[in-house]
This record gives C-alpha cells, sequence and structure tokens, in this order.
C-alpha cells in the first residue's frame, strides 16, 4: 500500500515518539539513577565521616554509649538515613534503628563480618550481611585512634530512596518530551494546513489540466514559496489555453489568409476555362491571378522567415553599414504608393552618415515593415516622421505616423504572429500579419530592443536600436 505524504509524516511522528519515549525511560533513566546514586554516595559518605569523627571513638566506651546512641538516632532521624557503628569484630555498638538501650554494650552482631569482602570500596548495595529485607546503599569509614582502626560507621539508606529521588528528578524529562511531542504534532497541523492542502489542491489542478480544463484556478491564500507556486500554475495554466487560443486563432488566420488568393486564383482560371470571360479582359485577370500567387508566395515567404529569424536559430552576417542609407533606399522603393495616396517623409539624421554593426540584409527588412507599416497606417496627404539619433553607445531608428493609432488592448498583441485588429490594420485588410513579428523576432536575434508607443487619434510610433560602429572598427579609407 503506497502512503501520501501526510501518512508518512504521521507514521515517522508515531515511530519518533515512541524511540523518544523508549530512549527516556531506559537510557536517560539510567543515566538520572547513576548520577543520583553517586550524589547520595558522597553526601553519606560525607555523612559517616563527620560522625566518625564526632561520635566515633566515645561509642565504644561505656559511659558514652548512651549518649552517642541518641545522637545518631537524631542524626538519622534528621537525614533519613540509618546509621550504625560497629567494631572490628562485627558487634553492633549503636544503630539508630534500635533505640538508646544503655543496659547492653553490644546490640548485635553480624556474623561473617569482614571489611575485605568490599574490595577497598566504601559503598556497597546490598543487604550488608542480610541486616536489611530490601536492597540497600551503605556507606561506611572507619573509626580510628592513634592509627588502630576500633571500628565503622556505617550510613545506609534503602535503594527505593534512591530510585524515588531520581525519578522526582527525572520527571521533568518526561514533562520535556511531552511538551515536544505536542510541539511536533502542532508542526504536523501546519504542515497539513499550509503545505499538504495546498500540495493536494495542486494535485487536483494538474489533474484537471490533463484533461485539458485549463480554466480551473487555484486559490492562492498565502503569499509565501507554497502560493508562489500555486500562482505559477495558474499563470502556467492561462498561458497554454491563450496558447490554445492562439493556436486556434493562427490556424483560422492561415487558413483564410491561403484560401482568399487561391478561391479568387480558382475562380477566375474556372471563368477563363469556361469562356465566361471575354478574350479583351483576358489580360486583366490574368493580371489579377499574378497578383493573387504573389500573396501567396509573399505569404509562404514571410512564414519560412519567421522560422529562420528565431533568436536561438538565426546565423547573422554582422558588417558595419550606414543605416541612413538604408532608411533613404527604402523610402525610395516605395516612392509610388506614396505618390498616389500624397504620403510624405521628414528624414532627421544627427549625422550624414550614422554607422552601425549589424546584418544589413536583416535590418532593411526591419525598415521596410516599419515603413510599410506606417504607409498603411497613415492617412492621405499625411507626413511620416522618421529619426535617428546617437544615445551612448547606440542607435535608435525611429519611425512615426500620424494615423488611427493603437488601442491599449491590442498593443501588446501586434508582436503576435497573424494578428490582426481593425484599429492596428489601418485601411489595409489583405496584410498576412506577420511583418510586426519578424521584425521584433530580427531585432531580437541581434540582442537589441524594439518597443511601440502608440496614442488612439494621433499616431504610432516604433524605436528599434542597434549598436554603434566603435571607432576602432571602422574601415579604413
Amino acid at each position: 500500500m503506497k502512503l501520501n505524504l501526510l501518512a508518512k509524516y504521521l507514521l515517522l511522528y508515531i515511530v519518533i515518539a515512541i524511540v523518544s519515549l523508549l530512549t527516556v525511560t531506559f537510557g536517560i533513566y539510567q543515566i538520572q539513577y547513576r548520577k543520583t546514586y553517586n550524589e547520595i554516595a558522597d553526601n553519606l559518605y560525607h555523612e559517616a565521616i563527620e560522625t566518625s569523627g564526632s561520635l566515633g571513638n566515645p561509642a565504644f566506651e561505656a559511659d558514652s554509649q548512651s549518649r552517642v546512641r541518641v545522637s545518631i538516632a537524631s542524626l538519622a532521624a534528621a537525614t533519613r538515613t540509618r546509621i550504625m557503628i560497629v567494631d572490628v569484630d562485627g558487634h553492633v555498638i549503636a544503630d539508630s534503628s534500635s533505640g538508646s538501650d544503655a543496659g547492653s554494650p553490644v546490640l548485635y552482631t553480624i556474623d561473617d563480618f569482614n571489611v575485605n569482602k568490599f574490595n577497598g570500596e566504601h559503598v556497597w548495595l546490598g543487604d550488608f550481611y542480610t541486616i536489611f529485607s530490601d536492597l540497600t546503599m551503605s556507606v561506611f569509614t572507619p573509626i580510628t585512634n592513634e592509627f588502630t582502626t576500633r571500628g565503622y560507621v556505617v550510613v545506609s539508606v534503602p535503594e527505593s530512596q534512591i530510585k524515588k529521588e531520581a525519578y522526582n528528578t527525572f520527571a521533568t524529562n518526561y514533562l520535556t518530551l511531552a511538551l515536544l511531542l505536542i510541539l511536533s504534532i502542532t508542526t504536523i497541523g501546519f504542515y497539513f494546513w499550509y503545505v499538504h492542502r495546498p500540495l493536494l489542491e495542486m494535485g487536483r489542478a494538474i489533474d484537471e489540466y490533463g484533461k485539458g480544463n485549463m480554466s480551473y484556478q487555484i486559490k492562492v491564500k498565502n503569499n509565501d514559496e507554497i502560493g508562489r507556486l500555486e500562482s505559477s500554475l495558474n499563470f502556467m495554466a492561462n498561458q497554454i489555453s491563450q496558447s490554445d487560443d492562439f493556436q486556434k486563432k493562427f490556424l483560422s488566420n492561415i487558413s483564410h489568409d491561403f484560401r482568399s488568393p487561391l478561391t479568387s486564383i480558382k475562380g477566375y482560371l474556372e471563368a477563363m476555362a469556361d469562356g465566361t470571360i471575354p478574350p479583351e479582359d483576358m489580360k486583366k485577370y490574368l493580371e489579377i491571378v499574378l497578383f493573387e500567387t504573389d500573396r501567396l508566395t509573399r505569404l509562404t515567404s514571410n512564414i519560412l522567415t519567421l522560422n529562420e529569424v528565431e533568436p536561438d536559430k538565426v546565423v547573422l552576417n554582422i558588417a558595419p553599414f550606414d543605416i541612413n542609407a538604408v532608411i533613404r533606399h527604402t523610402i525610395e522603393t516605395m516612392g509610388g504608393v506614396c505618390r498616389k495616396r500624397d504620403i510624405h517623409f521628414s528624414l532627421t539624421f544627427c549625422a550624414s552618415e550614422e554607422l552601425v554593426s549589424a546584418d544589413k540584409e536583416r535590418i532593411q527588412q526591419v525598415v521596410y515593415n516599419l515603413v510599410d507599416n506606417a504607409i498603411k497606417f497613415s492617412p492621405d496627404s499625411s507626413t511620416i516622421e522618421i529619426m535617428v539619433t546617437e544615445h551612448g553607445d547606440k542607435v535608435h531608428v525611429s519611425v512615426k505616423d500620424h494615423g488611427s493609432g493603437i488601442s491599449k488592448e491590442s498593443l501588446d498583441k501586434i508582436w503576435d504572429r497573424f494578428y490582426k485588429s481593425d484599429s492596428s490594420r489601418g485601411r489595409d485588410k489583405k496584410g498576412s500579419g506577420l511583418g510586426l513579428s519578424i521584425t521584433r523576432e530580427i531585432i531580437q536575434a541581434h540582442r537589441e530592443n524594439i518597443d511601440c508607443i502608440s496614442t488612439e487619434g494621433v499616431g504610432t510610433e516604433f524605436i528599434f536600436t542597434l549598436s554603434k560602429l566603435k571607432i576602432a572598427d571602422k574601415p579604413s579609407a
């Protein structure tokens, strides 16, 4: 069974919780127990030393035993320990648990008492010669008089008391672990709300996109990385949707642009074949057929050109040339059309010769497309302004008409292939809609910029940049 991401996190949380509980219960508890054990052993040892120094020797004197027994009983009660004084033969002289019976110098005797059994240690965990019924820690220190050991002070506490103190200190570890687990489950809750739910929503969106439903939108609730990812998916779906619409529009436009001249050619040729067109009009209609054939040729050429000038594919022949000369030559080729419509040109050059470094043939096509575009949009008896200026290491070329202008809605779309709008096509309805696309692709292939500024009812201005030829690179005379 495959687990989703949330189930994996929950399973990991449970495993971590169990491992943490076992670690705290067995591992850390043993560390805490050993620490408490050593601390109590040290305290008992110091207590035994103090008792040995203050009460030890008089305990073996008959007239002092009663006082000593009362003293160790009080001390034992204050420290919650059991204190015994044992001589070297195992006779218990005083025991805090036996009261202060002065009638007997020996309370009881420990059989087989032998300090060598302790192996040089001063702490013994056990029953201390069967005196204690439960496991007990016993700490002892010798009572000496003139370098002679007369007996021992034995201070004892039950191990249950050690465990109790260790657990009282250790209980805070369980509380800390519980708080950490609560914080961890809270973190999982945050993960579920801020990460898992958005991921599920994005998964549903991707499924919808896979089904072709590009209108499905994700509700973006946060401005974090997840939110930006959701916004990116929405943007991607919108772009794909627009791309699909563009593809449909592209096919519709190109089909229309090819169908129109083909229909005309077919109609005129059929009329010529069946004799509908009289012989004296044959030349006129043949010229129409040739014109429509030229339209098909130009459209095909433009499509091929557009494919060739993609910035990542085009190979440019960069060389120095005079952009002013290219502009003058382009205007001359369009003189006939301009004279018929009484359109004039206003040329402004910052120098008689403006050398740039670019692919001359491609830039000629750019200038031709922009000038041709300006002529189509310009009203009769108007002026088209062309200006060449220098800005640093760049040359700016501006082509401005005083036509109807382009709407804000259409301004960002004029670079799209086959895009046509009534406001952007002017009086010419036979354009292919590829001229500006080709123009932008050529400029971008040169790693330069092109921009359009347009106001409805005022006119349109296109401005593109070229690299100015450096003085060191100018050809010698």
